[in-house]
Protein backbone atom coordinates (compact mmCIF):
# COMPACT_ATOMS: atom_id res chain seq x y z
CA UNK A 1 0.00 0.00 0.00
CA UNK A 2 1.17 3.50 -0.88
CA UNK A 3 1.79 6.04 1.41
CA UNK A 4 -0.65 8.29 -0.35
CA UNK A 5 -3.32 5.37 -0.50
CA UNK A 6 -3.03 5.27 3.48
CA UNK A 7 -4.14 8.82 3.57
CA UNK A 8 -7.63 8.96 2.33
CA UNK A 9 -9.93 6.03 3.34
CA UNK A 10 -11.79 4.26 1.11
CA UNK A 11 -15.42 4.92 0.76
CA UNK A 12 -18.01 1.87 1.12
CA UNK A 13 -20.35 2.57 -2.24
CA UNK A 14 -23.74 0.56 -1.39
CA UNK A 15 -26.10 -1.02 -3.62
CA UNK A 16 -29.39 -0.82 -3.88
CA UNK A 17 -30.41 -3.74 -2.25
CA UNK A 18 -28.24 -3.57 0.44
CA UNK A 19 -29.58 0.10 0.93
CA UNK A 20 -33.45 -1.38 0.79
CA UNK A 21 -32.20 -4.48 3.23
CA UNK A 22 -30.93 -1.98 5.77
CA UNK A 23 -34.65 -0.33 5.64
CA UNK A 24 -35.91 -3.68 6.54
CA UNK A 25 -33.65 -4.30 9.10
CA UNK A 26 -35.13 -0.85 10.98
CA UNK A 27 -31.71 1.32 10.47
CA UNK A 28 -33.98 3.77 8.74
CA UNK A 29 -37.57 4.81 9.58
CA UNK A 30 -40.55 5.95 7.51
CA UNK A 31 -39.85 9.35 9.18
CA UNK A 32 -35.91 9.34 8.32
CA UNK A 33 -35.27 11.31 5.13
CA UNK A 34 -32.82 9.75 3.33
CA UNK A 35 -32.23 8.53 -0.10
CA UNK A 36 -29.35 6.88 -2.11
CA UNK A 37 -27.19 8.69 -4.54
CA UNK A 38 -24.39 7.16 -6.61
CA UNK A 39 -23.87 4.20 -3.49
CA UNK A 40 -23.93 7.01 -0.49
CA UNK A 41 -26.64 7.72 2.10
CA UNK A 42 -27.86 11.22 2.09
CA UNK A 43 -29.30 13.04 4.57
CA UNK A 44 -32.12 15.19 3.12
CA UNK A 45 -33.18 18.51 3.93
CA UNK A 46 -36.36 18.35 6.35
CA UNK A 47 -39.29 19.88 4.61
CA UNK A 48 -41.23 23.13 5.29
CA UNK A 49 -44.32 24.37 5.39
CA UNK A 50 -44.15 26.22 2.06
CA UNK A 51 -42.31 22.80 0.46
CA UNK A 52 -44.44 20.53 2.04
CA UNK A 53 -47.55 22.92 0.85
CA UNK A 54 -46.30 23.02 -3.12
CA UNK A 55 -45.85 19.80 -3.11
CA UNK A 56 -49.89 19.53 -2.56
CA UNK A 57 -50.58 21.95 -4.88
CA UNK A 58 -48.81 20.67 -7.83
CA UNK A 59 -49.45 17.01 -6.96
CA UNK A 60 -53.67 18.10 -7.17
CA UNK A 61 -52.79 20.29 -10.52
CA UNK A 62 -50.54 17.39 -12.13
CA UNK A 63 -53.62 14.44 -11.21
CA UNK A 64 -56.13 16.87 -12.38
CA UNK A 65 -54.50 17.61 -15.50
CA UNK A 66 -53.10 14.31 -16.14
CA UNK A 67 -56.72 12.78 -15.97
CA UNK A 68 -55.29 9.13 -15.60
CA UNK A 69 -52.76 9.69 -19.00
CA UNK A 70 -50.03 9.62 -16.76
CA UNK A 71 -49.59 8.37 -12.46
CA UNK A 72 -48.36 10.99 -10.53
CA UNK A 73 -45.85 10.06 -7.72
CA UNK A 74 -45.58 11.67 -4.55
CA UNK A 75 -41.96 11.85 -3.00
CA UNK A 76 -41.63 7.81 -3.77
CA UNK A 77 -38.07 6.37 -5.17
CA UNK A 78 -36.91 6.08 -8.39
CA UNK A 79 -34.74 3.08 -9.37
CA UNK A 80 -32.10 4.93 -11.40
CA UNK A 81 -29.14 2.06 -11.72
CA UNK A 82 -27.48 -0.51 -9.26
CA UNK A 83 -26.50 2.43 -7.00
CA UNK A 84 -28.63 5.32 -7.25
CA UNK A 85 -32.39 5.61 -6.20
CA UNK A 86 -33.04 8.83 -5.16
CA UNK A 87 -37.04 10.08 -4.15
CA UNK A 88 -38.03 13.44 -5.92
CA UNK A 89 -40.56 15.40 -4.81
CA UNK A 90 -43.12 14.79 -7.85
CA UNK A 91 -42.50 12.06 -10.83
CA UNK A 92 -44.96 12.05 -13.82
CA UNK A 93 -44.83 8.23 -14.58
CA UNK A 94 -46.33 6.08 -17.27
CA UNK A 95 -49.24 4.30 -16.75
CA UNK A 96 -49.14 0.85 -15.26
CA UNK A 97 -51.33 -2.01 -14.77
CA UNK A 98 -50.07 -2.43 -10.85
CA UNK A 99 -49.69 1.10 -9.93
CA UNK A 100 -45.89 0.23 -9.51
CA UNK A 101 -46.65 -1.81 -6.46
CA UNK A 102 -44.25 -4.74 -7.76
CA UNK A 103 -41.73 -2.56 -8.40
CA UNK A 104 -39.87 0.94 -8.14
CA UNK A 105 -40.02 3.10 -10.91
CA UNK A 106 -37.28 3.63 -12.79
CA UNK A 107 -35.86 5.61 -15.64
CA UNK A 108 -37.90 4.42 -18.83
CA UNK A 109 -41.00 4.74 -16.78
CA UNK A 110 -40.46 8.42 -15.94
CA UNK A 111 -42.08 11.36 -18.00
CA UNK A 112 -40.94 14.20 -15.82
CA UNK A 113 -39.49 14.57 -12.24
CA UNK A 114 -40.17 17.69 -9.87
CA UNK A 115 -37.69 18.53 -7.39
CA UNK A 116 -39.19 21.94 -5.03
CA UNK A 117 -36.01 23.58 -3.85
CA UNK A 118 -35.80 26.16 -0.73
CA UNK A 119 -32.56 25.07 0.50
CA UNK A 120 -31.49 22.05 -1.17
CA UNK A 121 -31.17 24.38 -4.48
CA UNK A 122 -27.82 23.74 -5.35
CA UNK A 123 -27.45 20.44 -4.14
CA UNK A 124 -30.50 19.68 -6.59
CA UNK A 125 -29.02 21.63 -9.14
CA UNK A 126 -25.52 20.06 -8.96
CA UNK A 127 -26.77 16.52 -7.90
CA UNK A 128 -29.83 15.78 -8.54
CA UNK A 129 -30.96 17.19 -12.00
CA UNK A 130 -27.34 15.97 -13.85
CA UNK A 131 -28.37 12.45 -12.25
CA UNK A 132 -31.30 12.66 -13.81
CA UNK A 133 -29.62 13.59 -17.17
CA UNK A 134 -26.52 10.41 -16.40
CA UNK A 135 -30.08 8.26 -16.42
CA UNK A 136 -31.98 9.20 -19.49
CA UNK A 137 -34.84 11.27 -17.73
CA UNK A 138 -36.58 13.03 -20.66
CA UNK A 139 -37.30 16.00 -18.39
CA UNK A 140 -36.43 17.53 -14.77
CA UNK A 141 -38.34 20.73 -13.28
CA UNK A 142 -36.12 22.62 -10.77
CA UNK A 143 -38.80 24.91 -8.87
CA UNK A 144 -36.60 27.47 -6.89
CA UNK A 145 -38.78 28.85 -4.07
CA UNK A 146 -36.26 31.57 -3.47
CA UNK A 147 -35.21 32.73 -7.03
CA UNK A 148 -39.51 32.59 -7.79
CA UNK A 149 -38.47 30.46 -11.39
CA UNK A 150 -39.28 27.33 -12.59
CA UNK A 151 -35.57 25.80 -14.30
CA UNK A 152 -36.77 23.59 -17.18
CA UNK A 153 -34.39 21.04 -18.08
CA UNK A 154 -34.93 18.81 -21.48
CA UNK A 155 -32.46 16.46 -23.83
CA UNK A 156 -30.94 14.83 -21.07
CA UNK A 157 -27.25 13.33 -21.93
CA UNK A 158 -24.47 12.02 -20.30
CA UNK A 159 -22.96 15.22 -19.72
CA UNK A 160 -26.03 16.87 -18.35
CA UNK A 161 -29.31 18.26 -19.88
CA UNK A 162 -28.78 20.35 -23.41
CA UNK A 163 -31.79 22.35 -22.79
CA UNK A 164 -32.32 24.74 -20.01
CA UNK A 165 -34.95 27.67 -19.63
CA UNK A 166 -35.81 29.61 -16.74
CA UNK A 167 -39.50 30.60 -16.61
CA UNK A 168 -41.19 32.93 -14.39
CA UNK A 169 -44.18 34.05 -13.27
CA UNK A 170 -47.36 34.40 -15.96
CA UNK A 171 -45.93 31.51 -17.98
CA UNK A 172 -47.15 28.14 -18.45
CA UNK A 173 -45.04 24.79 -19.00
CA UNK A 174 -45.96 21.66 -20.36
CA UNK A 175 -43.84 18.31 -19.66
CA UNK A 176 -42.56 17.53 -23.73
CA UNK A 177 -43.88 13.95 -23.22
CA UNK A 178 -47.60 14.39 -21.48
CA UNK A 179 -47.94 18.21 -23.03
CA UNK A 180 -52.01 17.55 -22.20
CA UNK A 181 -50.37 19.02 -18.58
CA UNK A 182 -50.46 22.50 -18.76
CA UNK A 183 -49.07 24.37 -15.54
CA UNK A 184 -49.63 28.19 -14.69
CA UNK A 185 -46.45 29.00 -12.97
CA UNK A 186 -48.28 31.66 -11.52
CA UNK A 187 -49.96 29.03 -9.42
CA UNK A 188 -47.02 27.43 -8.07
CA UNK A 189 -44.57 30.37 -7.57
Amino acid sequence: MTANAAAFPRRHRISVEEYRRMGEAGIFTEDDRVELIEGEIIDMTPIGHQHAGLVNRLNRLLVMAADGRAVVSVQNPLRLSEQSEPQPDLALLKPRADDYRGAAATATDTLLVVEIADTSRDYDRTVKIPLYARHGIPEAWLIDLSGKVVEVYRDPSPDGYRDVRRHGREETIRPLLCPEVEIETAAIL
